[in-house]
């Protein structure tokens, strides 16, 4: 399995905010306000990740249990999934964001702004909390113990 790539993230984020703002220009007047329950459910899913990474992490590194290689190559998967979910979800809103922006002056406008908004923070946490998990999740080499930052040997 190879590292997620910032790079597709960026792109999955923008391709859904440019459809859901395409998308939103001809139906938003007849959605409902948005809801704020994906900012709770984002929030607690970053919080859990974020744990799971450090406990991972040193795990790997030897402090405390030893973990089996099954369950860190499940929470290597579950970060990759919660990476690109956390890019979608936070284009999804940041697309919804940009569209309500320009008519602030409407309550309707004005609340799902915040709503977006929060909802796109909290994508971001979920998307920084699944990197870190699946950083934890590699295992720690030599140099990595001995705690030298140089450059690599040669060859």
């Amino acid at each position: 399995m190879t590292p997620t790539r910032i790079r597709t993230l960026a792109l999955a984020a923008l391709i859904c905010a440019a459809l859901a703002w395409l998308v939103l220009r001809l139906v938003y007047v007849t959605l409902p306000p948005l809801p704020w329950t994906g900012v709770p459910a984002l929030g607690l899913l970053a919080i859990a990740e974020a744990v799971s990474g450090r406990n991972v992490r040193a795990r790997l590194r030897g402090e405390g249990t030893p973990i089996p290689p099954i369950m860190v190559a499940r929470m290597a998967a579950l970060a990759k999934a919660s990476s690109l979910t956390a890019a979608l979800l936070g284009g999804l809103a940041a697309g919804f964001l940009i569209y309500v922006l320009g008519s602030l002056d409407k309550p309707a406008y004005r609340s799902d702004a915040l709503v977006s908004g929060v909802t796109l923070l909290s994508a971001l946490a979920l998307l920084v909390a699944a990197l870190y998990l699946e950083y934890g999740c590699r295992v720690p080499t030599r140099r990595d113990e001995d705690g030298d930052t140089g450059p690599p040997p040669p060859g």
